[in-house]
């Protein structure tokens, strides 16, 4: 199995058994922005140049999915944590925009690629300890493409400086807390789920202090799943049914192709996409560390919104609930002992309500709307689940549509799940964005 293989094994939605890829240089070199030619980490950017930002972004996802320590769903809070660092570093030193939360002035002179280095490599080696090697060879690299001196010296301690203002907010934040999912099993309410019953992963996620929303209940709250007796429900149960089902006679081959591209890890995906809209926009080391911070940072938030509403209502997901239909209530359901989603192992190990894609998707559309003021995306994404294709998408609305479709058509998710999630990851990004991120008046940093 190849590397790439390895990697479209680790989606989000699947076990927390995940594989993982043995190499952080390896893994980066697979996450090469689409249509983007980046200069390997040996070669010399020019001084300011964006270059950094996506690199050490490609590197973080890459540790991130070589660490066996961490479930596929920390990964996204992760990467959030780097980027907030690299914000500040690159902002505190060029200005232009409010600080996420290093108030202080940089030294005069220093360099804003050795600052963004220093703030990804250290944020990383903290969180990220198993990868220590790679990252510090990553680093050394970097760092040889910045002339020694003052400037280098200095962004690296300012760099330092914003990874250790985001390392101590972070303490005692609520990872890894001891959280269980309790409810008892019932008609509507979750239970571990066919091949695998596993427990519900990363319960705790939703207990985490965001990044930018208050809370996970802020926007993780959105009112319960439909009434089991209601028509929406009813609507949503038969759709799933007809549409998800592996052997489905009512699904066509490009709603099949849509559902499988929208089946693989959607960080590395979305992630991808960010480093071909560096150049795809011209963005300089400014605009591209707030994009990917906005991005990345709006992305977890919403992700923690997800899981506080996945522990809160625990509803089930279509593969239990179509099987034990004759217990719902509904005379409108009939139950299928033998029915099983597209793919028979990709049911999650967590609630469906809400999506958990869904909510990363609604964040990632809109917060880079909100960032460029633009309807037009420009967005090209690959797939990890189905290497070697491509779609392109303009519109954040396009986009939003064929994820919250592909996971009905998928059997994993009820439509509801799908548009709320999506809503609750609007809702995250719209705050980022009202609420951080400012730019400030020309002259001031």
């Amino acid at each position: 199995m190849s590397a790439l293989a390895r990697i479209s094994h680790a989606p989000i939605h699947l076990s927390p058994n995940r594989r993982r890829v043995g190499s952080v240089a390896l893994a980066t070199a697979l996450l090469t922005p689409l249509g983007v030619t980046t200069p390997a980490i040996a070669s010399a950017p020019q001084v300011g140049s964006a270059s950094v930002i996506t690199d050490w972004n490609r590197i973080a996802v890459a540790a991130l999915l070589a660490d066996t320590s961490k479930l596929v769903q920390e990964d996204l809070l992760y990467v959030g944590f780097v980027n907030a660092a690299v914000y500040d570093a690159v902002v505190g030193i060029d200005g232009r925009y409010r600080p996420y939360l290093l108030h202080a002035r940089a030294p005069r002179g220093a360099s804003d690629q050795a600052a963004a280095v220093a703030a990804a490599h250290k944020v990383l080696v903290t969180y990220v300890p198993t990868q220590r090697e790679a990252l510090d060879a990553d680093y050394a690299a970097s760092l040889a493409k910045i002339p020694d001196g003052h400037a280098e010296t200095a962004g690296i301690a300012y760099g330092e400086r914003a990874a250790d203002a985001l390392i101590a907010s972070r303490v005692g934040d609520g990872r890894n807390a001891k959280v269980t999912f309790d409810k008892a099993p019932a008609p509507g309410v979750w239970r571990p789920t066919p091949p695998g019953f596993l427990d519900m992963a990363v319960p705790w996620l939703g207990g985490v202090k965001p990044l930018l929303v208050r809370s996970g209940a802020q926007f993780g709250e959105p009112g319960p799943p439909p009434a089991l007796t209601s028509r929406r429900y009813t609507r949503d149960f038969v759709e799933v049914e007809e549409f998800g089902s592996k052997n489905s006679t009512e699904r066509t081959a490009e709603q099949t192709t849509t559902a499988l591209f929208f089946s693989g890890n959607p960080l590395v995906q979305y992630d991808t996409a960010l480093g071909d809209q560096v150049t795809v926009r011209q963005l300089d080391i400014v605009d591209a560390a707030r994009m990917f911070a906005v991005v990345n940072m709006s992305m977890a938030d919403a992700l923690i919104s997800v899981w506080h509403a996945k522990l809160l209502y625990g509803f089930w997901r279509p593969i239990t609930a179509i099987r034990e239909a004759d217990t719902d209530g509904n005379p409108a359901t009939v139950a299928d002992r033998d029915w099983t989603p597209l793919i028979p192992t990709n049911t999650p190990p967590y609630p469906d309500y809400v999506s958990g894609y869904s909510g990363v998707t609604g964040a990632f559309t809109r917060a880079l709307a909100e960032t460029f003021t633009t309807r037009h995306l420009q967005v090209s994404l690959i797939s990890t689940a189905v290497p070697g294709t491509t779609r392109q998408y303009d519109s954040g609305k396009a986009l939003r549509d064929d994820v919250v479709s592909a996971r009905v058509w998928l059997g994993i998710h009820f439509r509801t799940a799908d548009v709320r999630g999506v809503n609750m990851g609007q809702q995250v990004a719209r705050y980022a964005l009202a609420h951080y991120f400012q730019p400030v008046k020309k002259g001031h940093r």
